[in-house]
């Protein structure tokens, strides 16, 4: 029987590394009763994190699905729930987990309040337009502050926060939390804190408790007329009325309510669950899908979150198997039944859904059918990928595609043997379709297979995977920095002319281009393509260039553009205006204009004063005081620019910016000179001009790992 629409919640825990996303939902699992026991992530015992190399790293590499059951107030919910990674490198699996998430639970650390990866996810995660609970975890830790965290979610995230619980004590002395909609103590009983006591406030909290009831009572009032009117004439809301209000603004994302526990001494999880069930939208609740119609892709549709509508669902994980890929999928519309025919229609490819499955991270339960607001498993799907439609062949659409970071860092991968090459091509197809962040290619050039991603650790467990899990034994190279061209002026009238004349028939080709710095922000206002950060625009007037020859010359732009120009790296952030040319009747062809289009944008390269483009990184150290010195000097010695410095506590946050390639190895560096007391995060910043001094040495050491 399918489940209401109004009892399914879609929602995610993301926050920053080691904040404790996976004890929150190992908890939740035991509550629900999904597991009898208690999974620990230092124990390498946690369900969500089922992959042996999460195990012994204890931390999250890939987002896991489960569903479960949750009573609340004697109604029964559906939880869809997905538990992401915290780490930088695998922030592919946060984006294509909020892309098909209703809501979300953000969990940051009592002590540290909202650190760099927190607000990475928290800007993804604005991106796809999720609402979304906070909870404030780890209360029982030493130095924990509740006013401090809550000061950070509204400083450093600029978020709307507003306390819906506190915390009774913090530190050893944190005991349970106070609802300030109800105005009640809850204390977490037994060996798993699986029985719930209700007390009245304790008197020692009862200023405190007043000041914050005010302020969630006047925040709550800003969400809704009603309450507002009722606020203004010194009416006290009913406990219905305040949790109506804070559910609007929720699904507006108009405010964030923010909760407080401590999920590993098992305080305030059960009702963060039934803040789930009150605050975060169901799917009737979130705004009909997008898409375009595949045939003609100017025209915008939508499907309502129905089970008699067309079927639509969103393909947003694959998964290899030894029985098959698990697709998993979000279905937004329709029904699907088990053994039905779907069109992608992105590649036109027919799909057959051959078996459902509900998900409980690595264990599954069969299902016949599956209706619109259900995440699911199906296997049987051939040719779809994370980010591809899947729909009802005869009322086909296309949904939105995801965002994808590009690679920021490769390293070269050698076969040791003969067999071992046979399977790696195999193998890594198997991890491409997987991990969309993940890229491989062959170089003709050096005769290597080269493997790119989003930082050192990623490359690592890609490595680790194929040697283990796939049993292909590897050599892998020095890992290597992904860099750019662009260029620094604009250049006008640059003519490529390709002319060949070889007995009868001959090649003609003539394109004239003026090439110019662009960015995204020129790109959407001019309203053009900026695929690849490369626009192109025709302004032939009068025919000088006939128009079947004016999509091979952007071809061959494009093309020359994606494969490098100058120094052999993709040519980025420009913009090709095809201006004029001249044609031949009978000489000219396609290809002779897709060979005009490179020769015209290789010779405007070299005259619009090429440079090189370096990743830099967004590198957030927090060091204890006493090594802060140690810190600062070796960031500037790694060419890195200080951008500021917090003070927390006994420890300094030191936010920075730093070149890519001279951030290998830091990790261990900075236990070195730290004595294992530092640690930091980095993620991608943007890509800037390299010094010229440093441009030739880069290209050298390049040259010298494709040897």
């Amino acid at each position: 029987m399918a489940t209401d629409l109004s009892h399914i919640r879609n929602f995610g825990i993301c926050a920053h590394i080691d904040a404790g996303k996976t004890t929150v939902s190992e908890r939740i699992l035991y509550y629900t009763g999904k597991n009898y026991k208690m999974g620990e992530v230092h124990e390498g015992t946690a369900t969500m994190d089922f992959l042996e190399e999460e195990q012994q790293r204890g931390i999250t590499i890939q987002s896991a699905a489960t569903t479960c059951p949750w009573t609340h107030n004697g109604r029964e919910y559906k939880l869809n729930l997905i538990d992401t990674p915290g780490h930088v490198d695998f922030t592919i699996e946060v984006e294509r987990s909020l892309r098909v998430l209703d809501g979300a639970v953000a969990v940051f650390d009592g002590k540290e309040g909202v650190e760099a990866q927190s607000e990475t996810v928290w800007r993804q995660a604005d991106r796809y337009k999720v609402p979304r609970l906070c909870f404030v975890n780890k209360m029982d830790k030493l130095g924990a502050s509740f006013d401090f965290s809550f000061g950070t979610i509204k400083s450093r995230l600029g978020a709307n926060g507003i306390a819906i619980q506190i915390p009774i004590g913090t530190g050893n002395e944190h005991k349970g939390i106070i609802d300030l909609v109800t105005l009640k103590a809850f204390y977490f009983e037994g060996d798993k804190g699986e029985t719930v006591t209700e007390k009245g406030v304790p008197a020692d909290m009862a200023d405190e408790v007043a000041r914050w009831r005010h302020d969630l009572e006047e925040k709550a009032a800003e969400m809704d007329d009603h309450l507002m009117e009722k606020y203004l004439t010194g009416e006290k809301p009913t406990e219905a009325e305040l949790k109506a209000a804070l559910r609007k603004g929720v699904v507006e994302r108009k405010c964030y309510p923010v909760l407080c526990g401590a999920a590993l001494r098992n305080i305030g999880i059960q009702a963060l669950l039934d803040a789930v069930v009150d605050y975060l939208p169901n799917p009737n609740e979130k705004p009909d899908v997008e898409g375009s119609d595949p045939r003609d892709k100017e025209k915008r549709m939508s499907r309502p979150h129905d089970k008699d509508a067309p079927f639509s669902a969103l393909v947003f994980k694959v998964v290899s198997d030894q029985h098959g890929d698990l697709t998993y999928i979000r279905v937004y519309s329709g029904t699907l039944t088990k053994g039905t025919r779907l069109l992608n229609p992105g590649n036109g490819k027919k799909e057959n859904a051959s078996r459902i499955f509900e998900m409980h991270a690595q264990n599954r339960i069969p299902l016949e059918e599956t209706t619109a607001g259900n995440i699911v498993a199906v296997v049987g799907i051939k040719d779809s990928y994370t980010g591809d439609t899947l729909c009802d062949a005869d009322d086909p659409i296309l949904l939105e595609r995801m965002h994808f970071p590009e690679p920021v860092i490769s390293m070269s991968i050698e076969p040791k043997s003969a067999d071992d090459k046979r399977k790696l091509s195999d193998a890594l197809g198997v991890i491409r379709r997987e991990d969309p962040s993940f890229r491989s290619h062959f170089d003709d050039e050096t005769g290597q297979t080269i493997i790119s991603g989003m930082g050192e650790l990623h490359l690592e467990i890609i490595r680790n995977k194929l040697v283990r899990d796939m049993k292909v034994n590897v050599d892998v190279g020095k890992p290597r920095v992904s860099y750019r061209e662009a260029i620094t002026r604009k250049v006008e009238y640059v003519r490529g002319l390709f002319k060949k004349q070889s007995g009868g028939r001959g090649q003609f080709g003539d394109a004239i281009i003026h090439l110019e710095p662009y960015t995204a922000e020129q790109a959407k206002a001019d309203e053009l393509d900026f695929e690849d950060n490369v626009a192109f625009e025709n302004k032939i007037v009068g025919g000088s260039i006939p128009k079947e020859f004016i999509k091979p010359v952007e071809d061959g732009v494009r093309t020359t553009a994606a494969t490098g120009v100058k120094f052999g790296y993709p040519l980025i952030n420009v913009k090709i205006t095809l201006v004029d040319g001249s044609y031949h009747d009978v000489d000219s062809s396609q290809v002779a204009f897709e060979q005009a289009g490179r020769i015209a944008l290789q010779e405007a390269v070299e005259k619009a004063g090429p440079v090189l483009l370096e990743p830099i990184m967004k590198v957030v150290v927090t060091v204890p005081n006493d090594y802060l010195g140690n810190v600062t000097g070796d960031i500037s010695s790694r060419r890195g620019m200080i951008i500021d410095t917090d003070d927390r506590g006994v420890v300094k946050l030191v936010t920075c910016e730093v070149p890519l390639s001279e951030m290998f190895g830091y990790t261990t560096s900075l236990r070195g000179m730290s004595q294992g007391r530092a640690s930091s995060t980095m993620e991608f910043l943007e890509y800037r001009p390299m010094p010229r001094n440093l441009q030739e040495q880069a290209l050298e050491e390049s040259k010298g790992g494709k040897k």
